[in-house]
């Protein structure tokens, strides 16, 4: 019957009866009867195709009877109600076939009932065979049953989840044992499945979990943001399985039903009490998996994905992916936004101020986001309560004092005169705290713009000459005439005392 549907199979797409003959190694006489049966019949090759062997030899005239018998009609209008009760839990074929001999006492025996029943669904409900190409897809799930790991200490058990990753075309297969289906630890595995197979296939196949799949959809799914973020480093494609439909993923339900005997049973002889010695066992035995080999081929999956898919596969990114989590936040008054879980802040452009933006950040940066433009980029800084600020994202006039400090005043005193510089150093090296000379500094490097550059080089040099170092000194000094500015000066001179510690400009202050 095979030959028959062979050669009515390529007739149908156009071979010449010549060819026909050589292929399916039946002479041409042969192949003549069989298409003149089937022009007679009337039926389109996927008609004849879908009956099963039986009708197929009734239909080219080799059985005495020509119609299903009236048992064989009654219990082929019972299977679309058996198919439909099989999916009730707890219902068996058994059952059904009990039910079945009641309401037809003459029926067919169990064994016949399932056999036919076996050849009725596979036509109404076939399955397809997937043709995997070389570094196409990598197919990921968690296993139903999970491994555990026992606390040193108190003892107790704690269950952990069971990661497996498959590749199509070769079969080879990654096995880790995570601590839940949470997005960290899924996606963590998958990075390391990756790494394991050393390159990156066209696309990752994964279940509806939601640690990958925010929204089922039959058409269009929502993929979890951070998963598709993931993808996006490695360049591949989240194509995740129909819901409810493990047949798309029907090689890692396989392997999953393998490393049950391969993996589980000899690791359930041994206690691990550490996640890291359970994975170090697991690889061992996944090592032994993967050069076994394979059954009924000469080869085994490691040496098939050698020689077959390797090269396949795309070049792994020279940096690993960073998880990266999110955080709301509104821009303070001064152009900070506070980072919650590390209760520091970080600096966006001054424009921002009020407005709500979304933080993206790792264990190495934190980045900011407003209407999906990246505004802002900072290396995450350890500690509490910090200011992490970019000069840039400041206002000219906040950019300006952002830059105060004791070298620019100097250099800036520099810029006119030796003199200047003096008096603005005596001015800084009197205060505990530089930031406590700050203003008197831009007061008296102000009066540059005031009274000129000349007249503030006289005037700091006369300040130097009599020890007195503060920005009223200088003011004095420019606005009265120097002559009488000396008399006054010398008459205080006289009544002040003489002590080390009192300075002459804090007693005529």
């Amino acid at each position: 019957m095979s030959k028959i549907r062979k050669i009515l199979r390529m007739y149908t797409n156009g071979r010449s009866i010549m060819s026909i003959a050589a292929q399916a190694d039946a002479s041409r006489n042969t192949v003549k009867k069989y298409l003149a049966s089937f022009k007679e019949s009337g039926f389109s090759f996927d008609e004849v195709n879908a009956l099963n062997d039986k009708e197929l030899e009734d239909l080219f005239g080799k059985a005495k009877e020509r119609s299903p018998n009236s048992r064989m009609q009654a219990m082929l209008r019972c299977f679309p109600k058996v198919d439909k009760e099989l999916k009730r839990t707890g219902v068996t074929r058994q059952m059904l076939w009990e039910a079945y001999r009641k309401e037809f006492p003459d029926g067919y025996q169990y064994s016949q009932f399932c056999f036919y029943y076996t050849q009725w669904q596979a036509r109404v409900n076939p399955v397809m065979h997937i043709d995997h190409k070389a570094g196409d897809k990598l197919y990921v799930d968690f296993a139903g049953q999970k491994l555990s790991i026992t606390n040193r200490d108190t003892g107790e058990i704690i269950p952990v989840e069971v990661f497996i990753g498959i590749l199509g075309a070769s079969q080879l297969t990654y096995v880790e044992a995570v601590m839940s289906q949470q997005k960290e630890d899924f996606i963590s595995a998958c990075e390391h499945t990756l790494h394991y197979i050393g390159g990156v296939p066209e696309a990752i196949v994964p279940d509806n979990l939601k640690a990958a799949v925010t929204k089922s959809n039959r058409y269009e799914p929502t993929l979890n943001e951070t998963f598709e973020d993931f993808s996006n480093h490695y360049c591949t494609t989240i194509l995740p399985a129909r819901a409810f439909r493990p047949r798309d993923k029907a090689l890692v339900e396989g392997a999953v039903r393998i490393i049950y005997s391969r993996i589980y049973v000899p690791l359930r002889k041994s206690v691990y009490h550490s996640l890291q010695e359970l994975n170090a066992a697991i690889h061992e035995l996944l090592e032994a998996h993967n050069n076994r080999l394979m059954q009924s081929r000469p080869y085994s999956r490691r040496q098939q994905f050698e020689e077959v898919e390797r090269e396949t596969l795309m070049p792994l990114p020279v940096l690993r992916y960073e998880l990266k989590k999110q955080f709301h936040a509104t821009v303070m008054k001064n152009g900070h936004v506070s980072l919650g879980p590390d209760k520091n802040y970080y600096s966006v452009p001054y424009r921002f101020i009020g407005k709500k933006i979304k933080l993206l950040y790792s264990s190495t940066t934190v980045e900011a986001f407003y209407h999906y433009e990246r505004i802002a980029i900072h290396k995450r800084t350890k500690g509490l309560h910090r200011y992490i600020t970019d000069k840039d994202h400041l206002a000219s006039t906040h950019q300006f004092v952002a830059e105060w400090n004791p070298e620019k005043f100097l250099s800036w005193a520099a810029s006119i005169h030796e003199d200047v510089r003096l008096y603005i150093q005596h001015i800084l090296s009197r205060r505990h705290h530089a930031e406590q000379a700050y203003r008197s500094c831009i007061g008296v490097l102000g009066f540059a713009r005031k009274a000129g550059n000349e007249r503030l080089i006289l005037a700091c040099r006369r300040g130097l000459s009599y020890g007195m170092y503060s920005y009223k000194t200088i003011q004095m000094i420019l606005e009265k005439n120097l002559d009488q500015y000396e008399e006054s000066l010398f008459a205080n001179e006289l009544t002040m005392p003489e002590h080390d510690n009192i300075r002459g400009e804090d007693y005529y202050q």
